[in-house]
This record gives structure tokens, sequence and C-alpha cells, in this order.
């Protein structure tokens, strides 16, 4: 069981990474985990919400931002389209960064 410091510090460090509306979930995921798995979890590389808009702005009729996210399928077919012809590209614009954030809730809830 962590304790409450730790876990404030976690939280306060990365919550730019997570949707709001989920870190009081994430919170008592981590109060239940042992200090094993805490640190497993702190060494998780997130993805920056603001780095993956900056790439889907400049980058996304390439379909890099869906690379970076996993979405290799919706990649291809951005790469091979431009971006649906630009459609698909600036609806990324909108919802990239969440995108990220969900991203990264489901990478750390898949580790806890």
């Amino acid at each position: 069981m962590l304790d409450q410091q730790k876990i404030d510090m976690y939280i306060m460090t990365n919550q730019k990474y997570f949707p709001e509306e989920k870190i009081v979930y994430l919170k008592d995921k981590l109060r239940t985990m042992d200090d094993e798995k805490f640190s497993l979890i702190s060494t998780i590389e997130l993805k920056d919400p603001t780095t993956l808009l900056l790439v889907s702005i400049f980058l996304g009729g390439l379909g890099i931002d869906r690379f970076m996210l996993g979405e290799t399928g919706m990649g291809i077919l951005k790469l091979l389209t431009l971006g649906c012809c630009g459609v698909l590209t600036i609806i990324d614009w909108f919802t990239v960064s969440k995108k990220a954030k969900n991203y990264n809730f489901n990478k750390v809830m898949s580790l806890v």
C-alpha cells in the first residue's frame, strides 16, 4: 500500500497526461498498489498531448500522430489518402489530445 504523499506527487507531476475525469479513479488504483508496481508505473513513458497536437498539425496528413498512438490502421489510411483529403486531419486536431490522455490512462491501467 502506497503512502498518500507518493500518490499525490505522481498525480501532480503527471496530471496533464491523463483525462481529468479519470484522475480520481487513477488515485484509487494507486492507493491499492505496492511499491514494486508503483516503480514500474513510474517508468512508463507517457505520450505528451501537446507534442501529439503539434505532430498532428504539422504531420497529421501523413498519419504520424496515429502511428504514435499505436493506431497503425488509421495511420496507414491517413498516409495513403493524405488524411482523407484533409478531413480526418482536421478532426484529429481537435481530438488527438484527448486520445493521447486516454492512451496514457489505459496504458497505466493495464499494468495495475
